[in-house]
């Protein structure tokens, strides 16, 4: 049994989740029943308070943990958590690996986190690492069709400084995108409210009144790296705040979707992306390291981008390391 009583802290991927769930993807182990128990004595609690499984958390809320029974030896023949090829596609995606941090580059298509129709997901890949308090845990997310940087804690000090640097905005995240048209001005901030619209599939974040019920600022930095005529452009974009979609969104918003985008784009955006995938990607992570100092990592472009860069003639060598060093938020 782990002795002592611990605190740790909601990811910002995990916002919404339930209180029993996001137990159980610590401690796959852990019984309903046995999380049921503990909620009743009273000895789990979010922020001070009484919770019961089934209510949801926000992301940075602090869930006080008491010493958590250790997992009874696997039976002989019972089958592992993933397949060793999984856990060697999954070790395969690694950028960066220390005691503390792990960054790996997910691929465009496999989602961050499971569902009823999702099998497939890093969350379920993780258990390459091991399980318990062995097993990474996940500090932001990225949507399925978008590839890139995305960064996981191990142990759960490290999850919780991650998250809170995620949570406080300290996390500075460029992503690089090909978008229909030629945005003007070239490099500006979308300072647009957000709300959820529709249902399940076909649940988008539409722009909203700040004040609508609902509806959630949204703050994103964009810069043009590089034009292919008028027809389309390559920009680099730094989200302030960390909406569903928003950078998606954003460009949409203000005329320019993103190519490949199925939700987002419009007629014209359709017919020049063709055959092209969403042409979007989570190129570098800048934070402070949970264990001191600075922690930067970049990701090579998907093979959807570089077919999007083969398409419009763009070259990786024209963008800055930083775009945005300069850049600060509007508010």
């Amino acid at each position: 049994m782990s002795r002592e009583v611990q605190i740790l802290y909601v990811a910002e991927a995990e916002d919404g989740i339930r209180l029993d769930r996001w137990f159980k993807r610590r401690w796959p182990h852990l019984s309903h029943i046995q999380v049921q128990k503990m909620c009743r004595a009273g000895n789990i609690r979010v922020d001070g308070g009484r919770i019961k499984p089934e209510e949801r958390l926000t992301a940075g809320a602090a869930v006080r943990v008491p010493p958590i029974p250790e997992p009874v030896e696997r039976v002989p023949g019972e089958k592992p958590k993933i397949s060793d090829r999984d856990a060697a596609y999954a070790k395969s995606l690694v950028l960066y690996e220390d005691d503390m941090v792990i960054a790996i580059n997910k691929p465009a298509g496999l989602a961050v986190q499971g569902g009823t129709k999702t099998t497939k997901h890093v969350d379920r890949l993780l258990s390459a690492w091991g399980e318990g308090m062995e097993r990474p845990r996940l500090v932001h997310r990225l949507d399925r069709d978008t590839s890139g940087v995305l960064l996981l804690g191990k142990g759960p000090e490290a999850a919780k400084r991650l998250a809170g640097a995620f949570a406080r905005r300290h996390a500075k995240k460029t992503y690089w995108a090909i978008v229909i048209g030629n945005p003007k001005p070239a490099s500006g901030q979308i300072d647009m409210a957000l709300k959820k619209s529709g249902i399940k599939d076909f649940e988008i974040m539409r722009p909203a009144d700040p004040k609508e019920h609902g509806a959630e600022t949204a703050e994103t930095a964009y810069a043009t790296v590089s034009r292919a005529a008028h027809r389309a452009a390559w920009v680099a974009l730094r989200p302030f705040t960390g909406r569903t979609h928003q950078l998606r969104a954003h460009m949409a918003g203000i005329g320019h979707p993103i190519l490949g985008d199925p939700k987002y784009g419009n007629d014209q955006s359709k017919e020049l992306s063709g055959t092209l995938k969403l042409q979007l990607h989570a190129r570098r992570i800048e934070l402070d390291h949970p264990g001191g100092g600075k922690l930067i990592v970049e990701a090579p472009l998907s093979p959807e981008m570089k077919a999007g860069f083969a398409h419009f003639g763009f070259s990786e060598d024209e963008a800055d390391e930083d775009i945005f060093h300069n850049v600060k938020r509007i508010r």
